[in-house]
């Protein structure tokens, strides 16, 4: 892989290998160290990159272990920004409709904070960065099965929540 190659096929993973550092790390500016960390072993590993089936998948493989040993070397964290990593449409013209959308997000976002690690992870690989169940089972080393389950799991305790919110208000 030439440095061509590396710009068109690696460097635009970056703001999805950023989000799921930052859902891992909980922190903005160790995600980006982690982007970058992320893209120098890719760099050095492009002359093996012909034999990875999958790049975007390889690439959000090592993101996750290269944060998760970076929380290894410290106490784990909680999520509590989860929101700055959706991508939204801004409406300026409709303030309402604005508040609205923030609203929902934050509240998806808190109801995410209630559920375990994995159903996290899961849910923001599946849910928002839109990949297949057998990348996810390489990212995150578990069979499609587990995923299936977890993210069951996951969405039934989010419609729960938000059906919840809805009719009660909490």
């Amino acid at each position: 892989m030439d440095s061509n190659e590396f710009k068109s096929k690696i460097l635009p993973l970056g703001r999805k290998l950023f989000n799921f550092a930052r859902l891992i790390l909980n922190d903005k500016d160790e995600a980006q160290d982690a982007v970058q960390e992320v893209f120098i072993k890719l760099w050095n590993y492009r002359n093996k990159m012909d034999s990875v089936k999958n790049t975007e998948a390889f690439a959000m493989k090592i993101t996750k272990n290269w944060c998760y040993d970076r929380l290894k070397a410290k106490k784990p964290l909680l999520i509590e920004d989860y929101g700055n990593g959706f991508d939204y449409q801004k409406d300026s013209s409709n303030p309402h409709s604005l508040l609205e959308t923030s609203d929902r997000i934050n509240r998806y976002n808190n109801i995410l904070l209630g559920l375990p690690e994995q159903q996290r992870m899961i849910t923001q690989l599946r849910d928002v960065e839109g990949y297949e169940f057998d990348e996810i089972a390489d990212i995150l080393n578990i069979s499609v099965n587990t995923i299936r389950v977890n993210l069951s799991r996951a969405r039934k305790k989010i419609k729960e929540s938000i059906i919840n919110i809805e009719n009660h208000g909490h």
